[in-house]
């Protein structure tokens, strides 16, 4: 809880080796080779004070869709899952909107942009259709930024789409190890421009070089806050692949000093708010 409200971690990951293809996580992923589940996640969240949690998808296929929901079965604490379709597909997308209609848990879709060979994958025709219909589904999308051109395309999906409420992962990996600046913080501004576009304070952590400090990380948070304004940023976790920085905990020290200098309000909006709104998630029960 903070300042009487409900915490919601918008970003975090289960994973069981074995289901689904995964094909990232071979075992030149280190520590995050491994299988992740409920029972990992429970007491890492409760010692952190985090309340809600909603899990995002991991890999493009079904069975990773269907994992998460399955998670969520089993843990209270899941207000939302956002999931996966293939947006280049129209007959198998549109199926898949229907069926994820029947089940409010769902409040979004993701696709790994950052693993197509493609960086204008994105603003492909059947994409940006497909995106449209994500749109008319009442879903949020998140955008995974990993490269500036992949940032510099979010506008153009703003545009395209201004009832889409599109969600910038990890506000879009700024370049923390290295100290730099541009082109990552006026393509952020740019996309901020945009009223349906917010963005996760998430993943700074494995942005950044080894040892880092929350004194690293606070110029890019205040430029995103300058950015977005408070109600259009969310807190999130990047649980496991936050154990590569130091983990759940740190991160949430971290989270919380860099939030210290916000109001109230603004905390409550970041820590939970914002991914409420966006999401339309509901509240849920802690384990």
């Amino acid at each position: 809880m903070i300042h009487g409200q409900r915490v919601l971690d918008a970003h975090q990951h289960l994973w069981t080796l074995g289901e689904g293809r995964y094909g990232w996580l071979t075992p030149d992923a280190g520590p995050l080779h491994a299988s992740f589940g409920v029972a990992d996640a429970e007491p890492l969240v409760a010692a952190s004070g985090v309340d809600d949690v909603v899990l995002v998808q991991a890999d493009g296929t079904f069975a990773d869709t269907e994992a998460m929901l399955a998670a969520a079965d089993a843990w209270p604490r899941v207000v939302g899952v956002v999931a996966w379709a293939p947006l280049d597909d129209p007959t198998v997308l549109a199926a898949a909107l229907e069926r994820y209609a029947g089940e409010p848990r769902v409040v979004g879709l993701r696709h790994q942009i950052h693993d197509e060979p493609d960086a204008d994958w994105v603003v492909r025709a059947p994409v940006l259709d497909g995106l449209g219909a994500v749109a008319r589904a009442g879903l949020a999308y998140d955008v995974v930024a990993v490269e500036p051109r992949h940032l510099e395309h979010v506008p153009t999906l703003a545009a395209r789409h201004p009832e889409l409420r599109l969600v910038i992962d990890h506000l879009a990996k700024p370049p923390v190890a290295a100290g730099s600046w541009e082109p990552w913080a006026e393509l952020l501004r740019a996309a901020a421009a945009h009223p349906n576009v917010t963005a996760k304070i998430s993943g700074l952590d494995t942005a950044a070089a080894p040892g880092y400090t929350a004194g690293d990380l606070a110029p890019y948070v205040e430029h995103a806050l300058d950015c977005f304004g408070a109600d259009r940023l969310m807190f999130g976790s990047d649980w496991p692949v936050s154990i590569l920085a130091g983990g759940h905990g740190r991160w949430w020290e971290v989270v919380t000093e860099l939030l210290a200098p916000l109001s109230p309000d603004e905390q409550v909006a970041v820590l939970g708010g914002t991914a409420r709104a966006v999401y339309g998630c509901g509240i849920g029960v802690a384990a």
